[in-house]
């Protein structure tokens, strides 16, 4: 794939805003935000604030590497693993953004069944999935010139739905319940972080578009650390009000069924789109040859036949995988672009070693320890990210 040419980038401060706020709007983070009540609301709220501040600032980071250089993600970890070396990173990425293509989409048709179940008496998830992954697809295709019109009008229409739905929730205050125990501070912090960085292999997809760096930074870090967080905070409210993590329960308990329909669709719109798309660019990064257009079509099918075998117990589990593999592979790509190199020279994305071992080893090592660190409940995420960072550094430095 080549850069992306002064002509194409059209996405100023606002779009990030709308695009990131948008990824942020969704039933998925409703969830993750219920799945802290056993901390309380105080101190769930605090993990909230803390883990959007530590996941967004490598989020927005690593969308300055698309802006200055005009490449997408999995190209940018080029200069880092070598040509060949970021082919593994790119399937790594193939594989978690049809998982959240189809945890999404999951999500999407069994909310909406369930809404039209007790509105109208209509039920048939398999239906409802299709019908959302195939408009899905389609807003995928479309490409960027059509997305921020896209997104400024279902992302305007989103946020006003869940203004009305925290009216509902919060208008009598949230009955306070103690720390449990139940879930550590700690996990709790990785599962914040984790949705952050889980964006974090596909922000330069869109950040190549930019106008203006910094106009690229402060609407990507804002708008998702802003809509995020809020809907951390619903997920976490709404959970201790109606006693029930699920967001469609909760929004028909509180009698939003329309609302919530709308909520639903629209936010699995403006999110998965984003994982059907980058599916088929981090594909691009190892098959130059593919046609992206098809490329979006293959990811958004695969997604969508997932979705109907997928298992959902393992959501949590999948969000900590996804933090286990990412935050240390970042903590490499980081170091490589802000701390050794500084820019990329336009021969260095293409004409690379095959493999830069010394990423590999950083990487490895990183993933090692988060998941050694996970059953200690000391919080994973960015002592990964750190630890490979350094050891990556050291190891240039020693090559050097």
């Amino acid at each position: 794939m080549e850069r992306v040419t002064l002509d194409e980038r059209n996405f100023s401060g606002l779009d990030y805003f709308l695009l990131w706020g948008g990824a942020a709007v969704s039933l998925a983070e409703i969830l993750a935000g219920g799945i802290l009540v056993p901390l309380g609301f105080l101190t769930g709220f605090l993990v909230i604030i803390a883990g959007h501040l530590i996941g967004n600032t490598p989020l927005a980071l690593g969308g300055i590497i698309g802006s200055e250089e005009g490449v997408p993600t999995m190209m940018s970890t080029r200069p880092a693993f070598g040509v060949k070396g970021s082919y593994l990173a790119a399937l790594l990425n193939i594989v978690q953004l049809i998982g959240w293509t189809a945890i999404m989409l999951i999500i999407c048709g069994e909310a909406a069944n369930s809404i039209l179940e007790q509105l109208v008496g209509v039920s048939h998830v398999k239906g409802l999935i299709l019908l959302s992954g195939a408009i899905t697809t389609a807003w995928a295709v479309v490409g960027h010139k059509s997305w921020k019109w896209l997104q400024r009008i279902s992302v305007s229409g989103l946020l006003i739905l869940c203004a009305v739905m925290t009216y509902a929730v919060f208008k009598e205050g949230i009955p306070e319940i103690p720390f449990t125990g139940e879930l550590s501070v700690a996990i709790g912090l990785d599962l914040v972080i984790a949705m952050p960085i889980s964006w974090l292999p596909l922000v330069s997809d869109y950040s190549r578009y930019a106008k203006n760096t910094r106009t690229c930074f402060t609407g990507t870090w804002t708008g998702y650390f802003l809509v995020s967080c809020w809907m951390y905070v619903l997920g976490l409210g709404a959970a201790i009000f109606t006693k029930v993590a699920d967001p469609v329960p909760m929004m028909l308990v509180l009698g939003l069924g329309i609302p919530a329909l709308l909520i639903v669709f629209l936010s699995t719109f403006t999110t998965t789109f984003l994982d059907v798309y980058s599916t088929a660019v981090s594909t691009l990064n190892i098959f130059e040859e593919l046609d992206e257009r098809k490329a979006v079509i293959i990811g958004g099918v695969l997604g969508t036949a997932l979705a109907l075998v997928f298992p959902m117990g393992q959501y949590e589990n999948f969000l900590l995988l996804i933090g286990s593999m990412f935050c240390p592979l970042f903590g490499v790509v980081l170091t490589d672009y802000f701390v050794i190199r500084k820019s990329y020279k336009k021969d260095s994305l293409f004409v690379q070693k095959s493999v830069n071992w010394m990423a590999i080893i950083a990487w490895v090592v990183g993933a090692a320890v988060y998941q050694i660190l996970i059953p200690l409940n000391v919080g994973s995420s960015i002592p990964s990210m750190v630890l490979a960072a350094f050891i990556y550094w050291a190891l240039m430095k020693v090559k050097q």
